[in-house]
């Protein structure tokens, strides 16, 4: 890619609350049920029907605007944001625009090389989710599914300072992740509660003035994220070097094609004709309802992340890996909990093996076939010297596949480590005996062989001998 050019990157991410029901109705918002049956007339845009307001959707959209230190609005409006779609039944959508609940605030992102960035967020405000067109199975038709239509939203805008698709990537991790801290959204991307809308432009290195934008909608996955923007940006680069003109326009990301492609020519704010809503009154915030909110707040992310590193000694990374989800970090916290410390060990454990299993069985934490007092239960075997960390890569294994504690599988297959100074040692005195020559040569100077009498020793005492204490006395045996 061209260097002689900049990437400037905005992110509209949706994240649709975990209210019980709709923003504006009292239909429910589960999702999989039957298409229109989670729809009424408020949904489905009756003439006469009046919105009322949930409470729990303002209170969820207070959370996320305490969380991020933005300004929450004592007063905020809804407005109808007018345009003609299928899925639309009433013509609008009720968003709020000029006076949104939450302004201003800040993420701030770990960059590859492990510096911070602050990223900006210039609003967040709340809003009814759209129904669904449907084309599968209808044979060249399309249907509408309303179940969707009034499901709260927050739309969370990032002010355009994510320079790379990567940074992007980040960015939208980080919200991910904070919002379902919050418990306000469940974060699932396959069910759309959780998607964004970048803007991209590209501008020549050391410009101040902003590149005509591209709005790629509706991504719901972050390697999508990705490969959209980066697509965009190398076909905008490509079209600018090519003498022509990027277009302001919505466009959509193929991910079969890996390819954006164009939608409809961008609409302008005047082109929604907003204006207040005249069904619903202004919503009006005390300092007293925010600090009560304020005082339902779990510990974010970065807070546990912290105290992690504090409380635990671990590194800056191993907080970050163990904080990125609530249920991950719960877990960690069980595991040292249950064993009673060696919180470095079971950091190991969390971030190496069990991450390794769960990614290549596409699993959460949260159906882990080992729970956190099971492995701490393998882990207090390590730490009394029952098993080797060696071994216990194989007792980790069978509990994983065999659903059973660490205790039962070192008995049954017999993987006690071996801590006897005189086993260990008869079995050092059999291997040097069958290699004289290696044993020579070693005391003439060749302390590399040190590695091989080690591995003979383990093989004669089939993994199990202590490895420090193998060690201590190898050395002692070897130097005669």
């Amino acid at each position: 890619m061209s260097t002689t050019w900049e990437t400037v990157i905005g992110l509209e991410i949706h994240a649709q609350l975990a209210t019980r029901s709709k923003i504006f109705s009292g239909s429910a918002t589960a999702y999989g049920a039957e298409p229109n049956t989670q729809a009424n007339l408020v949904d489905l845009g009756y003439p006469g029907v009046l919105p009322v307001l949930n409470g729990e959707a303002v209170r969820m959209a207070v959370m996320f605007g305490l969380a991020i230190d933005a300004g929450i609005a004592p007063r905020s409006v809804f407005a109808r944001k007018n345009y003609f779609y299928p899925d639309l039944p009433k013509g609008y959508q009720i968003s709020q625009y000029e006076l949104p609940i939450v302004a201003g605030g800040h993420i701030d992102i770990v960059l590859d090389d492990g510096t911070t960035k602050r990223i900006g967020v210039t609003r967040a405000h709340l809003e009814e989710d759209a129904g669904k067109s449907m084309h599968e199975g209808l044979a060249g038709l399309t249907g509408v599914d309303l179940n969707r239509a009034g499901t709260p939203l927050i739309e969370i805008v990032s002010e355009p300072e994510l320079r790379s698709a990567k940074e992007a990537v980040a960015y939208m991790k980080k919200v991910h992740t904070l919002v379902r801290y919050l418990g306000i959204c469940d974060g699932n991307m396959q069910e759309g509660s959780f998607r964004c809308d970048a803007n991209v432009s590209v501008r020549p290195v050391g410009s101040e003035k902003f590149g005509t934008r591209a709005e790629i909608k509706n991504i719901n996955s972050f390697r999508y994220v990705e490969k959209a923007i980066l697509y965009e940006v190398a076909r905008q680069i490509e079209v600018i070097e090519t003498g022509g003109k990027v277009v302001q326009e919505t466009r959509l990301f193929d991910p079969d094609k890996g390819e954006t492609r164009s939608m409809r020519s961008k609409e302008e704010a005047n082109d929604y004709r907003y204006f207040p809503d005249p069904d619903l009154l202004p919503v009006l915030l005390t300092d007293t309802y925010v600090s009560e909110v304020r005082g339902t707040m779990p510990e974010l992310p970065d807070q546990k992340a912290a105290r992690f590193v504090q409380q635990y000694g671990l590194s800056v990374y191993d907080a970050g890996v163990l904080t990125a989800s609530r249920e991950l970090a719960d877990y960690y916290e069980t595991v040292v909990r249950e064993l009673g410390g060696e919180a470095k060990l079971a950091a190991n454990w969390v971030n190496g093996d069990l991450a390794a299993f769960l990614n290549r069985d596409g699993l959460e934490i949260q159906s882990s076939p080992i729970n956190a007092a099971t492995l701490a239960g393998m882990l207090r075997r390590i730490a009394d010297n029952t098993i080797s960390g060696k071994i216990a890569k194989d007792v980790f294994e069978a509990m994983w596949s065999e659903r059973c504690d660490a205790d039962a599988i070192i008995e049954a297959r017999g993987l006690r480590q071996i801590t006897d100074d005189s086993a260990i040692e008869k079995a050092i005195d059999a291997v040097m005996a069958a290699n004289p020559g290696q044993l020579a040569e070693y005391r003439s100077g060749k302390d590399k062989l040190f590695g091989f009498f080690v591995g003979q020793t383990m093989k004669a005492t089939q993994g199990k001998a202590n490895p420090a204490l193998l060690n201590e006395l190898l050395k002692k045996k070897l130097s005669g």
